[in-house]
């Protein structure tokens, strides 16, 4: 089993806006039946306005296939539109879960 993390720094004032997508997207990857992902936000520290979201999933290859198969979907293509601006960076760590 693998965390697939991704962190996201915002640009001030947009933590909400991109934590409302992230959530949206969560959403639909439920209803295709994955997991829902785990949301964290910074509450102090370096650096501020950070957006953590998790992703459990059996294989690498399974979240490539999940990625795609969400990403399919009209509506989260539709909710993550415009997300770009609301970041300054990100990065993404993967995890075996020993």
């Amino acid at each position: 089993m693998y965390i697939v993390r991704e962190i996201v720094q915002c640009k001030p004032g947009k933590v909400r806006e991109m934590v409302k997508k992230i959530k949206g997207l969560s959403s639909i990857m439920e209803r295709q039946g994955y997991k829902p992902l785990r949301l964290l936000t910074d509450v102090s520290g370096e650096p501020f306005w950070t957006v953590t979201s998790d992703a459990e999933v059996s294989s690498l290859d399974d979240f490539a296939a999940m990625q795609d198969k969400v990403m399919a979907d009209a509506e989260a293509r539709q909710i993550m539109a415009g997300y770009h601006d609301l970041l300054v960076s990100g990065r993404r760590e993967i995890f075996r879960v020993e």
